[in-house]
């Protein structure tokens, strides 16, 4: 290793302090100050008289013994894990599609980003009218079609809510996974391929021995990414059904607003939140651990 000079080595932390500081600014203060008020009983009073006084375990009790909190566990798991499978097998689907050259194949991909860069509440507002029972277009598209007669109860129906923000959530992922995944096979080595293909191996073969290994490290980062983002997804429920009808849709960030912003209850909010850090760290953790050994094999 080479030894720096004491103005190198000055130089070298000149560059990381800038980037440390900004971290705990604006990553770790806020982890802590969350983790510090969900022992609190932190309410708007608190914002005037400054008084926070501590009540321990008695948030987290609250919160985890409340039958809510067990369905909205349940619905976020959920919903976490089919918004994140659709998302990516459409997404792998489609960056496959497009590795193909045809024309208009670029106009295609950059139409394919729309539902990613429209706000989620534009989107939410649009998918809600489009499945409104009475009045929306996929209602009217399946009367016409002679497949429902009287339609589909999307929002109405606590069987068929949280199935209608999946579709939403899958729509708005479709393009990221896509993006992702379709950069990270234009990084994948052609004579591999060129040499599959001359020992005779078919599309199937040659996605399962040369591909998928291939792309296994960009796999990780999309559905590490997929899961922490959608674990987390508010706009588009608050929107689309509001966490009903009848609690159908309600998840750990829906319960979260509600109690910090609806009832202004931040402590026992700050305890959702604790719990959407712990739910996104431990997927993290076992997904990174079973690729590595997988990996390793």
């Amino acid at each position: 290793m080479t030894d720096l000079s004491g103005p190198a080595r000055l130089a070298r932390w000149m560059f990381v302090l800038p980037a440390a500081a900004y971290l705990l600014l604006f990553f770790g203060y806020p982890l802590v100050k969350n983790v510090v008020m969900s022992f609190q009983k932190y309410t708007t009073t608190t914002f005037y008289t400054g008084a926070a006084p501590f009540v321990g375990l008695l948030n987290y009790s609250r919160i985890l013994s409340s039958e809510l909190f067990s369905e909205a566990v349940a619905n976020t798991v959920l919903f976490t894990a089919a918004s994140v499978l659709g998302q990516f097998v459409i997404g792998l689907f489609l960056a496959l599609f497009f590795q193909r050259r045809f024309p208009l194949g670029g106009i295609l991909r950059g139409l394919l980003l729309l539902p990613w860069l429209m706000p989620l509440v534009v989107t939410g507002t649009t998918w809600r009218r489009m499945l409104d029972p009475e009045t929306g277009a996929v209602n009217a598209l399946l009367r016409g079609l002679h497949l429902s007669a009287s339609g589909v109860p999307w929002l109405t129906s606590t069987s068929h809510a949280l199935v209608s923000v999946i579709v939403v959530s899958v729509w708005v992922g479709i393009p990221f996974n896509t993006v992702i995944l379709h950069s990270g096979l234009q990084s994948l080595p052609g004579h591999l391929f060129e040499a599959a293909k001359l020992d005779g191996a078919g599309p199937v073969r040659s996605f399962r021995h040369v591909t998928w290994p291939l792309l296994r490290p960009v796999v990780s980062v999309v559905l590490v990414l997929d899961v922490v983002y959608t674990v987390k997804v508010l706009d588009i429920i608050l929107v689309v059904t509001g966490g009903g009808p009848a609690d159908a849709t309600e998840t750990v960030a829906t319960r979260a607003y509600e109690l910090s912003f609806q009832q202004f209850d931040f402590g026992r909010g700050a305890v959702l939140g604790n719990v959407l850090i712990a739910l996104s760290l431990l997927f993290a953790l076992v997904y990174l651990r079973v690729d590595r050994r997988a990996r390793n094999v």
